[in-house]
């Protein structure tokens, strides 16, 4: 029986806004971070990483801590703790829907 792939939610969707956000005010490309991901020990290809900020690849824990020390942030800063995934939901759909 063939799985379907589980959508992304709330918090995964932030933390991709977030890291292209966060990537973009350092003045790096997705080049540059995969490539000190890479270096961090945790191997990246900026497609990955493109992917990952389009929200098309699933961020797991270890992409996300390297990604983070990568960018010179904590991996909380990628998070939308300070919400309710609803309002999480809903600050997103406004950007993405302008």
């Amino acid at each position: 029986m063939a799985t379907r792939p589980i959508e992304m939610g709330p918090a995964g969707l932030h933390a991709a806004c977030a890291i292209e956000r966060i990537r973009i005010a350092r003045g790096l490309t997705q080049h540059q971070l995969a490539a000190r991901c890479t270096r961090l020990g945790r191997p990246m290809s900026n497609t990955a990483l493109s992917r990952t900020e389009r929200a098309h690849r699933r961020c797991d824990v270890d992409d996300l801590i390297a990604i983070a020390d990568a960018l010179g942030v904590t991996p909380a800063a990628l998070l939308p703790l300070e919400t309710s995934p609803i309002q999480t939901w809903e600050r997103i759909e406004g950007v993405l829907l302008g």
